[in-house]
């Protein structure tokens, strides 16, 4: 029998309303999950980076533009400083932080090895530097340059000579027994005050590069490095008591003074920021940049794609690298950097050209093993 028309119309409407329906569910659906995923990238874009950084750094951490900036950017962090040298231990399958900002490419490039061992993709990325400089004071400047050790580079600027400055205090040289030392006409021994360096990098890096002095050039072999650290171990030794952070070892050149501490072994940007944040320095506070120095770089080593986006906008914001250099720190622009501290009367190399490398973190850990165990003895 023939369906009506009538009955055509209503079996046609009821399947209109029937695909109407699971098209209307269907693209509730489809909004839903896009509400999701969509609520789910940002929820990943507020959470903070977990990040374990050198206490060089810490403070711009702190600071609060930084930390704005960082938020609007969708990429807020949230760090812990340790040492250094102790940052490639936390890189470990399914534990690893995000990223890791260590002081100096020795220990970038151990944290970077563990990486690859705990198969992740390390970036490495350097935002910011600083050479190693010797804070002094004019007094004793005078008397390096009256004995042959340093030269004058500018006004209150000196370069040392640290192949001449390693052997004086190898010989065990006292400052009264220098030429032209009535400024400071002591008993002490000429040595550079630095920091612990079984645990701290700048000391490490005092090792590096006055084991370069010793040696002509860089160590690259394990015999070579066992000799040179055995010689320089007793400048670690006869400093008596010392700082596990540069810190401690740069408050005491400001606060006790020359007494004290006649030469300190410190970051640039130490000197440079407290004169940003004092407005000047003391009349007598002077740089000496050891010919040749190592130029400490601090190094981003991120660990997955959103924390590498956090390393390139570290190294190219602006704003961000303005206030790195508040700190002290130098960055690609030198003539900003120059132009901030010029204001604080402090007088600094504009560009240090002679540079060395500090040896490979195995030749490193060689050397500062045997002078720990010189230290215990």
């Amino acid at each position: 029998m023939a369906m009506s028309t009538a009955k055509r119309a209503a079996i046609t409407a009821l399947l209109v309303v029937a695909f109407g329906s699971a098209l209307f569910f269907a693209l509730r659906g489809q909004q839903q999950s896009r509400i999701e995923h969509q609520a789910a990238a940002e929820a990943a874009s507020t959470t903070a980076l977990k990040g374990v950084i050198a206490l060089d750094v810490e403070p711009f951490f702190k600071d609060p533009r930084v930390l704005r900036i960082l938020a609007a950017k969708k990429l807020p962090v949230d760090v812990v400083r340790i040492g250094s040298r102790e940052m490639a231990a936390r890189v470990l399958p399914g534990a690893a932080p995000d990223f890791l900002f260590p002081s100096g490419v020795v220990a970038a490039n151990q944290i970077a090895d563990a990486a690859r061992k705990a198969n992740l993709p390390a970036a490495q990325v350097s935002p910011v530097f600083t050479p190693m400089v010797i804070a002094s004071w004019e007094p004793i400047a005078k008397i390096l340059v009256a004995n042959g050790v340093a030269k004058p580079l500018s006004p209150k600027v000196y370069g040392v000579d640290m192949a001449k400055l390693t052997q004086l205090m190898l010989a065990k040289t006292r400052w009264k027994d220098l030429k032209e030392s009535a400024a400071y006409d002591v008993g002490r021994s000429v040595l550079v005050s630095t920091t612990d360096l079984r645990r701290s990098n700048s000391g490490a890096l005092y090792l590096a590069l006055t084991s370069a002095a010793l040696q002509g050039d860089v160590v690259t072999d394990r015999a070579s490095a066992q000799a040179a650290a055995l010689k320089l171990a007793e400048l670690f030794k006869r400093q008596g008591y010392q700082e596990n952070y540069v810190n401690g070892n740069f408050d005491d050149y400001v606060a006790i003074g020359i007494g004290k501490t006649p030469m300190a072994f410190i970051y640039e940007n130490q000197l440079v920021d407290y004169a940003l944040r004092k407005k000047g320095v003391g009349a007598d506070m002077v740089l000496l940049y050891p010919l040749p120095t190592i130029v400490n770089k601090v190094v981003f080593v991120s660990l997955n794609e959103r924390a590498k986006a956090l390393g390139d906008l570290l190294a190219n914001d602006a704003e961000l690298q303005a206030i790195a250099v508040e700190y002290g720190f130098r960055i690609a622009d030198t003539e900003r950097f120059m132009a901030a501290v010029k204001a604080t009367g402090l007088a600094v190399e504009p560009r240090i050209t002679q540079v060395v490398d500090p040896p490979s973190f195995e030749i490193m850990a060689e050397m500062i093993d045997v002078v720990a165990k010189e230290m215990t003895q």
